[in-house]
């Protein structure tokens, strides 16, 4: 997708969690491991984006958010759920992404790998200490996951 505003845009990244093993996605127009994630689009809320990124991106189904989400019932009001992270980063200088990050745990691993993406793959703590090729804070936040849906 394109980017909606000139200096910054509003994304979501899941780190998803299955049997001490989160899944990561090759993104070939940026030549990394990423999360799994995408822009905020100009007609969606976070949470709207988060499901429609699992969905787009894993074909994960049972997908449970692991961050609170208050349960009101005020009809003018939608509760969101909370993001474990929130960083800024460089995509395609001097555009930066403001994402939004967000931990789950998935029911079963039978994913999907998208068109948008060149491979798709479930990782270890142990697979991400070995790899090399994928950066330091894509590493935290993968850790910090398993970590998190390992107490639920």
């Amino acid at each position: 997708m394109p980017h909606i505003h000139e200096k910054y845009d509003f994304t979501v990244s899941i780190f998803i969690v299955h049997d001490a093993k989160v899944l990561l996605v090759e993104h070939p127009r940026y030549n990394m491991w990423l999360a799994p994630g995408g822009h905020i689009e100009l007609d969606e809320d976070p949470d709207e984006a988060l499901f429609r990124e699992i969905k787009e991106e894993t074909g994960l189904e049972d997908v449970a958010i692991l961050s609170q989400k208050p349960g009101l019932s005020d009809p003018d009001r939608k509760s969101l759920f909370t993001p474990n992270f929130i960083d800024s980063h460089d995509a395609n200088p001097p555009h930066r992404h403001i994402t939004l990050i967000y931990f789950a745990a998935a029911k079963d691993n039978k994913h999907v790998k998208s068109d948008e993406h060149t491979k798709i793959q479930w990782f270890s703590i142990r697979d991400l200490d070995k790899a090399d090729y994928i950066s330091p804070d894509i590493k935290f936040y993968a850790k910090e996951a398993i970590k998190l849906a390992s107490k639920n």
